[in-house]
C-alpha cells in the first residue's frame, strides 16, 4: 500500500490524498503503478490504522480521500477498473464515496490485449459502465492513451462505447519508471487533439489531462 499526502488532481474540486491498494486482477503493460501489481511487500507500507491517524490529522484541511471514502468526514472517491460490478454498487449504495472514476481501457475489440490477457469476458465492463451511466453516483470515464495501443479510431469506438456520459477524460501515457513493458510511449499532442474530437462526438465533455 502507498499513500500520497496530497493531490489537486485525482478528485476534481477537491483537495485530497490518495491511499494505493495493492494488487489488480490486469495486467496492463502501461500501469503507472506496476509495483503494486507485480511485486506486493508481505506487510504493507500503511497500517489501516496509521492512515486514518493520517487522516484524523489533516481533517480540515483536506476535502477528500481517494479510494478509502466514508471515513471522518470526507468526501471519498474510488478508482476503478470497473471489473467488480457488483463491489462497485455495494460500495456507492453504502454511502462510501461521491465520486468515481472508471478506466475505459480501450474499444471492446482491443480490451484483452490492452490489458494484457489473451481474452476477456466485458460483461462485467459493460455492467459497471451502465450502472454509472444511470447516475446513481458522480463519475468520470478515463482512459490513457498510449500510442502502441490507441488510434484515433479506437478512441472514437471507445467513445462511442460510452456514449452519453456524463464526462470522459483522455491521459496521455507517462512514464512513471516503473513499467510492466519499457517500451511503451505516449502520443504527441495533435493526435491527442484528434483523439478529443472524435471522442466528443459522442461524450461531448471530453477533456485532455497531460497534454
Amino acid at each position: 500500500d502507498g499513500l500520497q499526502k496530497m493531490t489537486l488532481l485525482d478528485f476534481p474540486g477537491k483537495v485530497a490524498c490518495t491511499v494505493f491498494t495493492g494488487g489488480c486482477n490486469f495486467r496492463c503493460p502501461f500501469c503507472h503503478n506496476a509495483l503494486l501489481v507485480t511485486e506486493l511487500p508481505e506487510n504493507p507500507d500503511y497500517t489501516a490504522d496509521e492512515v486514518l491517524n493520517f487522516l484524523k490529522k489533516r481533517s480540515g484541511l483536506l476535502d477528500g480521500v481517494a479510494i478509502t471514502g466514508g471515513k471522518l468526514g470526507y468526501q471519498g472517491k474510488l478508482d476503478t477498473n470497473g471489473s467488480y460490478p457488483d463491489r462497485l454498487e455495494s460500495i456507492v449504495s453504502d454511502g462510501l464515496v461521491e465520486y468515481v472514476a472508471m478506466d475505459i481501457k480501450n474499444c471492446k475489440e482491443k480490451y484483452a490485449e490492452t490489458i494484457g490477457l489473451k481474452e476477456y469476458d466485458l460483461s462485467k465492463i459493460e455492467k459497471s459502465v451502465d450502472f454509472l451511466k444511470s447516475g446513481t453516483v458522480d463519475y468520470e470515464f478515463r482512459t490513457t492513451v498510449v500510442r502502441e495501443f490507441h488510434t484515433v479510431d479506437d478512441i472514437r469506438k471507445a467513445a462511442q462505447w460510452i456514449s452519453g456520459a456524463k464526462r470522459y477524460f483522455l491521459q496521455n501515457f507517462v512514464d512513471s519508471g516503473n513499467l510492466i513493458d519499457e517500451s511503451v510511449s505516449g502520443v504527441d499532442k495533435e493526435t491527442m487533439l484528434r483523439m478529443r474530437s472524435a471522442a466528443a462526438d459522442f461524450v461531448p465533455t471530453t477533456e485532455i489531462r497531460g497534454i
